[in-house]
């Protein structure tokens, strides 16, 4: 559990420069925030797997790049399903899953796969 709030509050930081960012991208305030990290949490865990089931044939000749498509889609998700996130479009919603992602990437060097945050000590 603490490993998924971990990466919620990544999410989250992504969603929070995404409105810095990005034009077309609005949160209205923190908890709406916090709510839209754990959301999009949850449908990256639920709704993308089988989105990426039924669109693999595209996926794959695509060479992968369709994921990006997939990936602007469940923002798109949890900007309808949440009330104080709005998106303004596909490219925005595009651009948003972009960022959202090299975030992500860049915090999971910092917090190992159990979702501990990780320590390196080099000792010379």
């Amino acid at each position: 559990m603490q490993g998924f709030l971990i990466r919620a509050a990544i999410v989250a930081l992504g969603l929070w420069l995404s409105t810095n960012w990005v034009a077309g991208v609005s949160i209205d305030g923190p908890a709406t925030l916090v709510l839209a990290g754990l959301l999009l949490g949850v449908v990256n865990a639920v709704v993308r797997p089988v989105a990426i089931l039924f669109t693999l044939p595209m996926t794959i000749f695509s060479l992968g790049l369709f994921l990006l498509v997939i990936n602007a889609g469940m923002v798109g998700l949890v900007a309808w399903m949440l009330p104080g996130m709005h998106v303004a479009g596909f490219w925005a919603a595009f651009w948003t899953a972009l960022l959202v992602s090299l975030v992500s990437m860049i915090g999971s060097w910092f917090v190992g796969p159990r979702g501990r945050i990780q320590v390196i000590v080099r000792r010379g």
